[in-house]
């Protein structure tokens, strides 16, 4: 069984936020949402005070509280992991989004950007787009794993190795500060950092069983 998940080393994220600018731009996610959230916050006590970042996800959990609460069916939950929202079910009904202690769900509400005017990203023909950039208002919107991208690998094993096949985020981080691949494997790259690096995972206590891990500083 493969089951696909991201491991985020704290040590290297330089808080740049590409990763959140890349998703957003490949995703076409709708205004005033983001798939990728970058949290900073201080660490120490003045004058010696550092700063460090934390990414948040989808976090793609095992056992999804917003696909508990979801009334119609919409959150999906493939066999490799992924959790994605079915749009055509979607009610827009926002229980997910108060559901997910993470933060990562989002109700599609605002159609345009700044003043009231598209701008020449959101003028982008709907019909030139990949289905996966399609977004409905009225719905909510996720990281998706970019799952339209790995289901593009001829085999498993390029998941995380060939960018074709490899999250956006992931691909575009600076700092080579993520990786991903099949949990289930334990010779895969992502095990093996948890595994060495003495991996965790936010909010385990809730039972949700979370699919990206994070590599401490």
């Amino acid at each position: 069984m493969t089951r696909l998940g991201m491991v985020i080393n704290l040590k290297k994220c330089v808080g740049c936020h590409t990763c959140t600018v890349a998703c957003k731009v490949d995703n076409f996610v709708p205004p005033g949402i983001f798939w990728n959230d970058v949290y900073d916050y201080e660490v120490g006590e003045y004058p010696n005070v550092t700063r460090s970042f934390l990414p948040v996800p989808c976090q793609h959990c095992k056992s999804p509280a917003c696909k508990d609460v979801c009334p119609t069916g919409a959150t999906v939950q493939r066999e490799d992991g992924i959790v994605y929202v079915d749009y055509d079910k979607c009610l827009g009904c926002g229980y997910c989004e108060v559901a997910c202690p993470y933060r990562a769900r989002r109700i599609y509400r605002e159609k345009t950007y700044y003043f009231g005017q598209p701008t020449p990203y959101e003028q982008f023909p709907a019909e030139l787009r990949a289905p996966y950039q399609r977004h409905k208002v009225g719905t909510a919107s996720k990281c998706t794993f970019c799952m339209a991208k790995v289901d593009k690998a001829t085999d498993r094993s390029e998941i995380g190795v060939k960018p074709d096949a490899t999250p956006t985020c992931v691909n575009s981080c600076i700092a080579k500060a993520r990786y991903f691949g099949d949990l289930d494997d334990p010779q895969s790259e992502v095990s093996r950092l948890i595994r060495e690096r003495k991996g965790f995972r936010l909010l385990e206590e809730l039972g949700t069983d979370p699919s990206v891990y994070y590599l401490p500083r």
